[in-house]
């Protein structure tokens, strides 16, 4: 009973910080200002963990270096801790499961916001937030339009971008249950 209550904690947790130091890697990726909305939250989540990683691992014009390992350490604590309950002993395999992991975390990212801008894209209303979420969006999207026409006017696009973000998830997971055993994993 412990276990799952704890391991669902954790994961709201590490789901939550480490998407937040994704989402700032990705805007720095896009040289976005993090004066906005969307930026001001992501800084606030992650400043704690990602600012002295930056001393080690200064950010370069387009990479942000210290918010990819702080996601990828949060991954690992989370990993440590989940097999510190089980009494797991594969600690060899620590470093590929997190990495595995933020590959998973960026899926669910990206999920995220292509389900957000997807809603926001509905309400035809122009706030920052809206154009920051379409700025992040647009990238992700446009091959996937290139593809994919317009079906009675409709965009399609996110809905097949989600498909297959899905995909890629099961195929993630599948890899890291075939790493460590679906015990780790239940709650990850």
């Amino acid at each position: 009973m412990l276990y799952p209550v704890l391991s669902f904690l954790l994961e709201v947790a590490v789901t939550l910080i480490g998407g937040a130091a994704l989402v700032r890697l990705y805007m720095r990726w896009r040289r976005m200002s993090m004066g906005n909305p969307v930026g001001r939250l992501v800084q606030a989540l992650t400043d704690w963990l990602v600012l002295p990683l930056q001393r080690l691992l200064p950010p370069g014009q387009r990479l942000d270096s210290a918010s990819l390992l702080g996601t990828w350490l949060l991954k690992l604590l989370q990993y440590v801790v989940l097999m510190g309950l089980l009494g797991q002993s594969r600690w060899a395999l620590l470093p590929v499961l997190a990495l595995l992991g933020v590959a998973k975390l960026a899926v669910s990212v990206i999920t995220a916001l292509v389900i957000i801008g997807a809603i926001l894209s509905w309400t035809q209303s122009r706030t920052l937030v809206t154009d920051v979420i379409e700025r992040l969006c647009e990238p992700l999207l446009a091959p996937v339009r290139r593809i994919v026409p317009l079906v009675g006017g409709i965009d399609l696009s996110p809905l097949v971008l989600i498909v297959g973000l899905q995909v890629v998830s099961i195929v993630l997971s599948s890899l890291q249950a075939s790493l460590l055993g679906s015990a780790l994993l239940a709650g990850a």
